[in-house]
């Protein structure tokens, strides 16, 4: 599970080794997992840039050393999470490059919804009030559905435009009930996702591409 901003906030007490560089690194993540925590209660729109100061227990001063405004402080915990969810997926494509496609459907969703699940503060960013935000916010994550899409597509073995088509299709309504469970906080009905998408992948044989053809 990824950290909260508590369990960040907790330097070394009094005089530390820490140089000017990991005490700035520190500040600026505890801000950024703030923001997203912070965002659970109010929405981006009800959520001051005090509310976030408080959960970093860190200073406003030092917030706009760190940010221009509260706008930059959500991209770039955006960029954030949206980092931390590729790297979780990719690790998973790669561990799985030689398993059959059901494993390798399997182990792709389990790691997606897990990494919903076990932040769903983040998640909630990402997904949801992201759209709240402004046209950049949006742009990236339009970008960050097409990464998906590329995900989905390997993962089915998309290999011609329709097949590909097929994968952006399924890759959205994947985004949209996503982004509907971890709105109304239903992490259980997020869960019970992965079983009928897989099914609907196997009986839709080479619609979406090459991995349960046949």
């Amino acid at each position: 599970m990824t950290d909260s901003a508590p369990t960040l906030r907790q330097l070394p007490r009094g005089r530390h080794h820490l140089s000017r560089e990991e005490v700035v690194a520190s500040q600026r993540e505890r801000i950024l997992v703030a923001m997203g925590e912070a965002m659970t209660e109010g929405g981006y729109v009800g959520t001051p840039v005090a509310a976030v100061l408080k959960r970093a227990g860190v200073s406003r001063e030092t917030f706009y050393e760190l940010f221009r405004s509260k706008e930059d402080c959500f991209a770039a915990a955006f960029d954030r999470v949206s980092a931390l969810l590729a790297e979780r997926l990719q690790g998973v494509i790669a561990e799985t490059a030689d398993a059959d496609a059901f494993t390798r459907m399997d182990r792709i969703l389990t790691a997606y919804f897990d990494h919903m699940i076990d932040d769903p503060a983040s998640a909630r960013l990402f997904l949801v009030e992201v759209y709240a935000v402004g046209p950049s916010a949006i742009e990236a994550r339009m970008a960050l559905q097409s990464r998906f899409v590329a995900v989905v597509a390997a993962m089915l073995g998309a290999q011609t435009a329709e097949q590909q088509f097929a994968c952006a299709t399924l890759a959205a309504a994947i985004g949209a009930m996503v982004t509907g469970k971890i709105a109304g906080d239903d992490l259980d009905g997020l869960r019970a996702l992965k079983e009928p998408l897989i099914d609907l992948a196997r009986r839709s044989g080479s619609v979406y591409g090459t991995a349960f053809a046949g």
